[in-house]
């Protein structure tokens, strides 16, 4: 399918080419063009472009006198801080690649990953949600040793005494043994020691994701995967000077949405992040106001919770040019609310961590469609195959299972030939990453994710896709979200259920009787069930596969 013959509507023409780098090298440049300017703003405190690139210098030169380098797993078990900037960078400098854990894990869950991994030290938080889980997993694993960054360390200088006196049941104590050290320890006195030589085909990150089904599995992601990655994000940006530009950072670091959008867009750009710890509406409200951002990519979750709450309506939000909704479906009316209150426009975009993170997006400005995941970024090729045989291509027209090619595919899965030789189908020359994600592409160039292949239920032998009845319930106005799955039906093999929560009170009977005179005869829910709240991934999106866990076993 030749994209480059369709309509493009991003500020940069589709056949730009970007220039592969290393992440350091990417950095270092940005430094050098923006040194005392800011690259983050947190808690009332500016670190500048100087600032933490001499932390993460001294950072990798600590690494290196400790015998940790090239080839070795360095992780990040750390919410949204200034330290992860220097640990993920300072971590490449020398020569390692980072793995990000979720400060959500569990202890099995963050040794398994340590495990599979073969991380060897983990960047953590003196934070009683992270340092105790970080020693468990060091006393049970492979994991050889812990360096801990003080959140303290990291506030202005009221603030941290403050923090320090009158918080300290959210500090966890560092204990003294000789496995773990405090981060200052790990900085070492210079910054121009001897760094290893790094191309741009090493491994930069390891970034685990779940998927539909199976173990976690680590998406190898290059440094030149990343690094044009974060040029093609950059490029799609149609607003003049992004080098001052301010990014609103509540997505966490570690998601990889965040680490292309948020951290390496910022980088690539010269702008800076207003970061938050983690998202809380009021306090990301109160960020927004007092740091100015520009620009707040975020999960349709987060855009929900700030219409919902009543600090929106005061907050002055005339810095922001747009908001990019990218992890989930962005429900129209949810789009329209937005809009409506804010005047902000709300686009959304796609991608995966397979594809270090973005694949399309509606343009910032001018034609856009809502409801479909915009046009491919530059240099991105997709073909649709048929959704019950990968070997062919879907027939002409109809949706098919979407299979992307680009400079920001992954080399593979981390120790799993198998699974990367199943994700991945050979076609005209090209290596193409298939997606699960049933799509469709129209004659302006615009993609609309119609579902994933291994959500569709079958009813009576007709395929039914979950988003589309989703789609359907939203536009009621007393729902506020929905879920749809497949449950287990005696004479049609399985029936679509929903479940919902609300923005008013409603009747379940009068919601699945609404839905139902609107959707095709095989769509039609056999219930609307009401909960208080529905499950969300780490990130806050809504979470199918937990429910369907939930329910159905």
């Amino acid at each position: 399918m030749d994209v480059s013959k369709l309509p493009y509507h991003h500020p940069t023409a589709w056949d730009t080419k970007f220039e592969p780098e290393t992440l350091p090298q990417m950095f270092a440049k940005a430094v050098a063009r923006r040194g005392a300017k800011p690259l983050a703003f947190f808690m009332g405190r500016s670190f500048s472009y100087d600032d933490l690139h001499t932390e993460a210098l001294r950072f990798a030169n600590g690494l290196v006198a400790r015998g940790i380098g090239k080839g070795d797993r360095v992780g990040l078990f750390l919410p949204n801080v200034p330290a992860y900037v220097s640990a993920y960078y300072g971590a490449m400098m020398a020569g390692a690649t980072v793995v990000n854990f979720s400060p959500l894990y569990s202890v099995d869950e963050l040794a398994h990953q340590v495990a599979d991994s073969g991380t060897r030290l983990l960047v953590t938080l003196d934070a009683p949600a992270l340092l105790p889980t970080a020693l468990e997993v060091l006393d049970a694993s492979s994991l050889e040793q812990l360096a801990v960054t003080r959140l303290s360390d990291q506030l202005p200088t009221l603030k941290s005494f403050a923090f320090r006196l009158f918080k300290r049941s959210q500090i966890a104590a560092i204990p003294q043994r000789g496995d773990v050290a405090i981060w200052d320890d790990w900085l070492a006195g210079d910054t121009d020691g001897d760094l290893p030589a790094i191309d741009t085909q090493d491994v930069a990150l390891l970034q685990y994701t779940g998927g539909t089904t199976g173990r976690p599995k680590g998406a190898m992601l290059t440094h030149a995967n990343l690094s044009v990655n974060a040029q093609q994000v950059a490029a799609i940006n149609s607003f003049e000077s992004p080098e001052n530009d301010v990014i609103m950072g509540a997505l966490p670091m570690f998601h990889v949405f965040a680490n292309t959008a948020v951290l390496n867009h910022a980088v690539v750009t010269g702008a800076a992040i207003a970061m938050v710890p983690r998202f809380d509406t009021e306090d990301v409200l109160k960020t927004i106001a007092r740091t100015g951002p520009t620009g707040f990519p975020g999960v349709p979750t987060m855009f929900q919770a700030m219409v919902d709450h009543p600090l929106l309506r005061q907050t002055d939000l005339s810095s922001l040019k747009v908001c990019i909704s990218g992890g989930a479906p962005l429900a129209a009316p949810l789009r329209e609310k937005w809009e409506e209150l804010t005047g902000v426009r709300l686009v959304e975009g796609y991608g995966l961590t397979e594809s270090s993170g973005v694949v399309s997006a509606n343009p910032y400005q001018g034609v856009r469609k809502p409801g479909s995941i915009g046009q491919l970024v530059a240099r991105t090729e997709i073909i649709l195959l048929d959704k019950e045989n990968p070997e062919k291509l879907a027939p002409e027209g109809e949706p098919g299972e979407l299979a992307i090619h680009g400079p920001q595919i992954m080399r593979g899965y981390w120790n799993m030939p198998e699974a990367s030789a199943e994700v991945f189908v050979q076609r005209d020359g090209k290596q193409w990453l298939r997606t699960g994600d049933v799509a469709q592409l129209d004659e302006d160039g615009f993609l609309t994710i119609v579902d994933r292949i291994k959500d569709m239920i079958a009813v009576g032998g007709f395929k039914v896709f979950p988003s589309q009845v989703e789609a359907v319930l939203v536009e009621h106005p007393a729902i506020k979200e929905a879920l749809v799955i497949g449950v287990p039906d005696d004479y049609l093999g399985e029936t679509p259920r929903a479940y919902v929560t609300l923005n008013e009170p409603a009747e379940s009977s009068g919601l699945a009787e609404w839905a139902n005179a609107r959707l095709g005869k095989h769509e039609r829910v056999s219930d609307v069930v009401v909960r208080e709240e529905l499950p969300k991934t780490i990130i806050g999106k809504l979470d199918r596969k937990a429910l369907r866990a939930e329910v159905l076993t």
